[in-house]
């Protein structure tokens, strides 16, 4: 990280399905258990959505990227291209699929593999009409790698199933479940839930968790809010007078909020960011609603980052702290469209049992390059103010040179993709290069020199026809 010191051939006419280092490397005899682990072997991997992609000449059908962590961390060990023209993957390539539109990691069938979501929210389920259903694939993590996958979840209508996607425990049946939205025309967007468990043959249905009428959610996420074992979903939404963010429970059989603002944003996360063993959650570039009386958030330029902390027996019952680039802790300064906080990511980066949060800032200025993009690590103060250190591809030990719309950190995730024991940080940047894009790895150390943050580029991987590669990072 720079120096700080934390306290305590792919896609011309069809998907390469095995670039460099394909094999996913020699996988460990018992699965690590790692989130984002898909081969076994002990390193976190990075899955890469390019929903934009043309595969087999078909275009924005969509692929991913699964770019192999180990020693050499991201980079250094390959990658694999899974598009539905790969074996075993459901579904056939079509022009608009959008496959990679989401991509989460999770174990969803116990097996200590980490598994992956894909969603595809233009897949059309029948031959004739114009309707994009949308659809919810999983594809299983074995000791090869993903492997073969099933089709969980179908949309209805014109719904276009899957623009985001959350994976949580919510009926504490002890199976993963998947939340998604829907984004179809006047009153039919809704966040929806695929019950697991996830079986060949087993029940593709949905059923409504929220509705959203002539708007939609913009962000979901799940964490155990209010220590019950099981998990609560947040989630974001706006639209037509209606605005604002709820945390919702169903382990009452019923979904029930529990926790609500007026305040919406971009993009969420949680974490433990004050250390008292509550889940947190993050709201990143945050909008008021003007319908309402108030707002956590009144100075807004460029981008704010509101944090609802949580305490023991409530869900977010703690204080609520809200931060900008013009905060005393923060590096930078807030200017208009900056983007602040819209992207977000948790990590323990020093293993201090108290979480960073890893902020891109997609469109920031760098000099005179405007949308060259930024990221940044925050920890909370005594306050509960975020503070840190700031980054762009001008800052010292990281690759490449700030250009205009670069768009770099656009999109951000984390995982130990290098084995030391420290998460390290993945940075996305699907303007680089003519917005062919790339992903920077930036590894941890708490102590010693600081190694360098690489650039992993489509050209590197031996890709060729990427497009706004780093613009979707599993997290």
């Amino acid at each position: 990280m720079h120096g700080k010191t934390l306290s305590a051939a792919l896609l011309c006419s069809a998907v390469v399905l095995a670039a460099t280092g394909a094999t996913a490397g020699t996988a460990t005899a018992a699965p690590s258990g790692k989130k984002s682990d898909f081969n076994g072997d002990g390193y976190a991997d990075l899955a890469v959505g390019m929903p934009k992609a043309t595969v087999g000449g078909k275009a924005k059908a969509g692929y991913v990227n699964v770019v192999w962590g180990g020693p050499q961390g991201l980079g250094g060990h390959g990658s694999t291209g899974i598009s539905q023209n790969s074996t075993g993957v459901p579904g056939t390539t079509e022009a608009g699929d959008l496959f990679g539109t989401a991509v989460s990691p999770g174990d969803l069938n116990g097996d200590g593999y980490a598994d992956l979501a894909v969603t595809a929210p233009g897949e059309r389920l029948k031959d004739t009409g114009t309707d994009h259903e949308g659809t919810a694939t999983v594809l299983w993590g074995s000791a090869t790698g993903l492997r073969s996958g099933i089709t969980a979840a179908k949309g209805e209508a014109d719904i276009r199933l899957g623009k985001l996607l959350s994976i949580g425990d919510y009926d504490e049946d002890g199976h993963q479940d998947l939340a998604l939205s829907t984004t179809g025309n006047g009153e039919s967007s809704a966040t929806v839930l695929r019950r697991g468990p996830f079986t060949a043959g087993s029940s593709t249905a949905t059923s409504l968790i929220m509705s959203h009428p002539f708007g939609g959610a913009r962000a979901l996420a799940s964490a155990d809010f209010d220590g019950d074992g099981g998990d609560e979903l947040a989630v974001t939404y706006d639209g037509m007078e209606i605005r604002g963010t709820r945390v919702l429970s169903r382990g009452s059989g019923e979904w029930v909020p529990t926790w609500s603002t007026a305040d919406h944003s971009s993009a969420l996360a949680t974490g433990d960011f004050d250390g008292d063993g509550t889940a947190d959650l993050a709201l990143g570039e945050v909008r008021a609603n003007p319908e309402a009386d108030s707002t956590h958030c009144e100075d807004r330029l460029g981008g704010a980052i509101l944090v609802a902390y949580g305490e023991q027996g409530t869900t977010l019952g703690g204080r609520a702290t809200c931060t900008t680039q013009s905060s005393p802790y923060v590096p930078g300064a807030a200017e208009a469209e900056d983007d602040f906080g819209g992207a977000l990511a948790v990590a323990n980066l020093d293993r201090d049992g108290i979480d960073e949060l890893i902020v891109g800032v997609g469109h920031e200025a760098v000099g005179t390059q405007a949308d060259a993009g930024s990221y940044l690590w925050l920890a909370a103060h005594h306050d509960g103010v975020l503070g840190g250190a700031s980054f762009s591809q001008n800052s010292p030990g990281v690759a490449g040179t700030a250009e205009a719309g670069d768009r770099f950190g656009a999109a951000v995730a984390t995982g130990d993709y290098n084995g030391d024991g420290y998460p390290d940080m993945a940075i996305g940047a699907p303007g680089e290069d003519a917005s062919s894009g790339g992903v920077w790895f930036d590894p941890t150390r708490e102590e010693g020199t600081q190694p360098p943050t690489t650039s992993v580029t489509p050209a590197r991987l031996g890709l060729t026809g990427a497009v706004e590669y780093g613009g979707t990072l599993g997290r």
